[in-house]
């Protein structure tokens, strides 16, 4: 996952964040209490150009392997506007959120494509 804002705004608030959002994640798509994994990508001022909303403005980018209904989807974009948002007192106008999929041959972790690791968890939820 990668998130985007300003640094000035959310510098110091990552760890809010990211459990805001992995709550989100973990409700709706079922994955585990500890697979996290969030890199932000905080910016400098100027650096951020979206007029027609705050400095608080986030984006919120999901990667992840095909297989999530579209109904898991709508759930989790639910859960980021109806308990992420007010949690980071947040207007719905202020946060974006993407979810990417990607093939899983397309990955490498932990020595390994994609398409040959085991998880733990499932992605057809």
């Amino acid at each position: 996952m990668k998130i985007y804002g300003s640094r000035t705004v959310w510098g110091a608030r990552r760890l809010e964040v990211s459990d805001a959002v992995h709550a989100a994640l973990v409700g709706a798509w079922q994955l585990p209490p500890d697979k996290r994994f969030h890199r932000f990508l905080l910016l400098e001022e100027g650096d951020l150009v979206v007029p027609q909303r705050s400095e608080a403005y986030l984006v919120v980018e999901i990667v992840c392997f095909p297989g999530r209904t579209q109904r898991a989807k709508r759930a989790l974009v639910a859960a980021m506007y109806d308990d992420v948002a007010p949690a980071l007192g947040l207007a719905p106008a202020d946060l974006e959120i993407v979810i990417l999929e990607t093939r899983r041959e397309n990955w490498g972790i932990r020595g390994v494509s994609g398409d040959e690791l085991a998880l733990s968890y499932p992605v057809t939820v």
